[in-house]
């Protein structure tokens, strides 16, 4: 996958300034314009947030049952890519520079009491940086305790459907 970065310089920055991991300076927002087509309409991500051992251990399978599940849809995915120092707003940028219908990110969640394994998948229709919070679907507790990548990836393929159907995500979505 091609790799980006948020505004974050590093680690440190990244952990105290979490308003810069929300954010693309517009040398990245260029070049994500040349790495993925825009108007597409699903364009997913994956970020490493809070745990990048989540994402190792859960998002290629959970990547590839999703983009599986669409296909079978007859829906159209965007290239996908990785985005380091990344926050959950970042995908409301990356929706701005790319403008598809659904974006979708997967990103480490904190490490917990349980493991550090866990990965999140927030989705969200024609999201923009003044969307409010509620406009986001969130599905949780992706790892082997929780629900398997595969497993969870087939699950949001019908979520991402049904967004699409809808024209609606968060709170306006009826699950």
């Amino acid at each position: 996958l091609e790799t980006i970065q948020s505004c974050c310089k590093d680690k440190d920055q990244f952990l105290t300034r979490p308003d810069l991991g929300r954010r693309l300076d517009e040398e990245t927002a260029e070049r994500l314009k040349k790495i993925c087509k825009s108007n597409v309409k699903v364009q997913i991500f994956i970020a490493d947030g809070l745990s990048s051992t989540a994402v190792e251990a859960n998002a290629k399978d959970a990547f590839q049952s999703i983009a599986q599940g669409l296909k079978g849809n007859g829906i159209e995915v965007g290239t996908p890519f990785f985005l380091k120092f990344g926050r959950v707003p970042s995908m409301d940028a990356v929706s701005e520079v790319l403008n598809p219908e659904v974006t979708v990110l997967l990103i480490g969640e904190r490490p917990g009491l349980a493991t550090g394994e866990s990965m999140s998948c927030y989705m969200a229709y024609k999201a923009s940086t003044t969307m409010p919070e509620a406009n986001r679907t969130v599905i949780s507790n992706i790892h082997n305790g929780g629900t398997p990548a595969v497993e969870a990836g087939a699950h949001i393929a019908e979520v991402i459907k049904k967004i699409l159907d809808q024209k609606a995500s968060g709170l306006d979505l009826k699950l």
